[in-house]
Parts: C-alpha cells; sequence; structure tokens
C-alpha cells in the first residue's frame, strides 16, 4: 500500500468516526481531526487550525489538553473533560514512539458523554426519589393499624419505635378504649421478634383458680381434669416473643409473684413438672388502673410495680384530643364501608352529633358505634334520629345550654330583634366567649372553625364588644 492510500484510508476513518479523532505531532500542533466534532469545544476550524495543543490549552479551550498531558508524561492517559459550552468529553491519550523512544505523534480520542452524565444524574435522582418514596412506605407501613393526627399520639409512636428493638419492659397506661392493646401490637411489629409470636393475655378474664395453669401450663396427669398430654402455658407459648399482659392490674396478687420470679430468673416450671424451663420473652403491659395507688393500698407488689414501670406510656382519652376525633370518624365510616361492601354516609348534623360526644368508652366506642350504624341503618344517609339517645340527648343538651347562655345574655334585646339582627348578636356573644377563652385570634379561629382573618375583621366589628363586658 503507498502512502498516498494510507493517507486518504486514514483520512476516511477520522472523518467517519462517530468520536473525536485528533493526531497531533511532538510539539502539539494539530495535524488531522474531524472537524464537526470540535463544535463540542465551541470553536471552529479556524480557532485551532495552526495552533499547538499548548496555546488552546491557554486559552481554555482544551480544560485540560490529553495531547499535552500525554506529551508531557510520556505515556496513555484517559481524562474527562468540561467545555465552554458545558459538555462533558471523556478523552484518551496515545503516544506513539520511534525507534529511539521519542514521541513523534499523539492519537486522542474524545466521547462526549454529556447525555450520559445527565442520564445518570436523571437515575441518581430518580434513585433518591425512590428511596424518599421507600421512606414513606415504611412510614405507613410502620403506622399500619394506628391512624392518628394529634402530636401527642405522634410522641407516643415516635417513642415506641425508638423503644422497639430494646428488649426494655412497656406499660400502656390509659382509659378502656383508648388502643393500648394496639399499641402492643405495634411495639411488637417494630421488634426483632416480630416473626415471633404475640401473646395477648387479659388479665380479668381468667379466673383466678385457672390462673396459674394458664399461664405457666402442666404435666400430663398433674390434677384431675388435667390432659394426658399436659398443656403448654401462654409463657411458654410466648418464647421468643411478645407476652402481651392486659389490665395487669387484675393480676392476682399471688400471680404476681411468681410472674416476678420468671421476669428475674427467666426461668419456670409447669404444674406438676420436676424441670425448670428457660423462656425468653419481651414483657409489655397495659392497665386502666392506677398502679402507684394499688402499690399503696397493698393490692400490688412494689418490686413488680418497678419492673413493669420501666417505660410508662400514657394514653391520652379522645375527649382530651378532639382535633382526632373527626378524622377518626371518616377513618372508620370508610373501613367499616369497605369491610361490609356498603356505601353509607352520614348526615352533616349526625357527624356534628358525633364530634361533639365526650366518647367515655373512646376510639372502641367509636368504631363499634360506626360500625353499629353502618348495619342497621337503612338508607344510605345516617341521620341523627339514627344515634343512640345518650348521644342525641346529650348533643340536645348542649345546644339548649348554649341558647339559654345566649337568651340570658340578650335577655332584653332578643325579644325586640328580627332574624337578622338576632343572628347578629348570637354571632357578637360567640365572638366574646371565643375570646374570653382564647389567647390569640388563631386559636379563636380553631374554636369557632372560622378563618383567622374573618375572626379579625368581627372583632373590629363588634369592638364595643369586650367594653361592654367589663361594665357589666
Amino acid at each position: 500500500m503507498n502512502a498516498s492510500l494510507a493517507e486518504r484510508i486514514l483520512h476516511s476513518i477520522i472523518e467517519t468516526s462517530n468520536n473525536n479523532i485528533t493526531i497531533a505531532d511532538a510539539d502539539g500542533m494539530i495535524l488531522q481531526t474531524n472537524e464537526g466534532h470540535w463544535t463540542v469545544y465551541g470553536v471552529h476550524a479556524a480557532e485551532y487550525k495552526g495552533k499547538s495543543v499548548f496555546q488552546l490549552e491557554q486559552e481554555k479551550i482544551l480544560t485540560p489538553s490529553i495531547t499535552a498531558m500525554v506529551l508531557r508524561e510520556k505515556k496513555p492517559i484517559q481524562i474527562m473533560q468540561n467545555t465552554q459550552t458545558g459538555k462533558v468529553i471523556m478523552t484518551q491519550g496515545f503516544p506513539i514512539f520511534n525507534e529511539d523512544g521519542k514521541i513523534i505523534r499523539v492519537i486522542s480520542y474524545a466521547q462526549d458523554q454529556t447525555e450520559i452524565r445527565n442520564l445518570q444524574e436523571q437515575y441518581e435522582q430518580l434513585q433518591r426519589k425512590l428511596q424518599g418514596y421507600q421512606t414513606e412506605v415504611e412510614e405507613l407501613r410502620r403506622k399500619e393499624g394506628i391512624f392518628f393526627r394529634s402530636k401527642e399520639m405522634q410522641q407516643i409512636v415516635n417513642t415506641i419505635h425508638r423503644v422497639a428493638d430494646s428488649d426494655a419492659t412497656v406499660l400502656f397506661l390509659g382509659e378502656s378504649g383508648v388502643g393500648k392493646s394496639m399499641f402492643a401490637h405495634e411495639l411488637h411489629n417494630q421488634s426483632q421478634r416480630s416473626k415471633e409470636p404475640f401473646i395477648e393475655v387479659n388479665c380479668s378474664t381468667i379466673p383466678e383458680s385457672l390462673f396459674e395453669s394458664e399461664m405457666f401450663g402442666y404435666e400430663a396427669g398433674s390434677f384431675t381434669g388435667a390432659t394426658k398430654k399436659g398443656k403448654q402455658g401462654l409463657i411458654e407459648q410466648a418464647h421468643n416473643g411478645t407476652l402481651f399482659l392486659d389490665e395487669i392490674g387484675e393480676l392476682p396478687l399471688s400471680m404476681q409473684v411468681k410472674l416476678l420470679k420468671v421476669l428475674q430468673e427467666k426461668r419456670f416450671m409447669r404444674i406438676g413438672g420436676k424441670k425448670e424451663q428457660h423462656v425468653d420473652f419481651r414483657l409489655v403491659t397495659a392497665t386502666n388502673q392506677n398502679l402507684e395507688a394499688m402499690v399503696a393500698s397493698g393490692n400490688f407488689r412494689l418490686d413488680l410495680y418497678y419492673r413493669l414501670n420501666v417505660i410508662p406510656l400514657q394514653i391520652p382519652p379522645l375527649r382530651e384530643r378532639k382535633d382526632e376525633i373527626p378524622f377518626l370518624i371518616n377513618h372508620y365510616v370508610d373501613v367499616i364501608n369497605t369491610k361490609y361492601k356498603t356505601s353509607k354516609k352520614l348526615h352533616a348534623a349526625t357527624y356534628e352529633s358525633l364530634i361533639g360526644y365526650k366518647w367515655p368508652g373512646n376510639v372502641r366506642e367509636l368504631e363499634n358505634l360506626i360500625e353499629r350504624l353502618i348495619l342497621t341503618t337503612e338508607g344510605d344517609t345516617i341521620y341523627p334520629n339514627d344515634l343512640p339517645a345518650t348521644i342525641s340527648s346529650q348533643y340536645t343538651s348542649d345546644a339548649k345550654d348554649t341558647l339559654l347562655e345566649i337568651e340570658s345574655y340578650y335577655l332584653e334585646e332578643l325579644n325586640q330583634l328580627d332574624l337578622n339582627s338576632a343572628i347578629e348578636k348570637v354571632e357578637e356573644y360567640m365572638i366574646l366567649k371565643a375570646s374570653q377563652q382564647c389567647k390569640t385570634t388563631y386559636e379563636m379561629a380553631e374554636l369557632l372553625g372560622i378563618s383567622q382573618p374573618s375572626v379579625v375583621r368581627k372583632l373590629k366589628k363588634y369592638k364595643g364588644v369586650r367594653h361592654r363586658q367589663r361594665t357589666k
């Protein structure tokens, strides 16, 4: 092959390549290149022809120059370049030596990686988003079975998640129906024992005469009526898992001693047994009683109380977290409609009656009532007359009390006013009452169920109210 043909072939290879191929001499002068690919550097042929790569490097056109680096270091090099046009270029440079070991040429290849880099950044952003979504999903899973909105309940859930992986004994305190059992399940589900048994024992439902055999089990033939194979006790069933003793305040004193021994020694013996067995469980308890008062009266052992009261969590009653009631009502309506494939809804007045109710039975009462209403009402809408008398009578009584307060305050004026003026007087009274109960206009807005700007406007409108109250 003659030199002319080889030159044409080389020129064709360079021109048809998808990459930028540049050949430079030992002084860094560009001998051959495919001009079209230099657009990634933001320059035209006239701007680099006749110049050395060292000069182009000084002019910041090549930052840095791969050819210049190869000439300096006399070895193959690969780098990433950032161009003036914002491109990211991957370049490789290879030296060509003569028989004397001197560089006579440098061949470099440049490939635009901008699109790949952008795709990589997009992928990384997507990964971060996915990680965020996974975190949100995990949080939803952690909240599964627990529906809450108040800050107090959020703090309790946060504490549960913080202590879940430990084996510290947790004592849930609160009225019946606040969800102590639900929180105990959540604690177990978030713990390292979540795949092991969760044994729930209601201490108030087991007769004292049967308590020991139920808790510790018995060997075959250990007493009259015992099964031939014996029976595994609840403590034994909880091995490696969680033992939840609900209504711990009902635990007989005789059993308190034996439970304390198990907690201290992690060993127990079945009734009629001759050999102690090792047991490993996490103890969680709950009560609606005042254990400190029971200790003082001698009905609960002080040493057991200290064992149980490692992490006490007080669950507030529903009446103390009123903001949660509307959400719980909507939640259980949706859940129970889905459960029974119904589409019942609450009339606005029914909804208001339920929100105003005191809920002495707490969340359990609310859930049971919603289920009962959805199953027993005939139409698709649940009206106030469908409510139990205990709820409707309380709502009616509260409304009457409010009307009597308003009437006594404006006794003389109301008898002489038309409807619009009377409504305005009622509004004036409600604004006055809210201003007495609340410290800020934001609190007033929340109490009255209107916006804060509306509260400000109405206060200005009734600016004489506070003065009149002081002079009465």
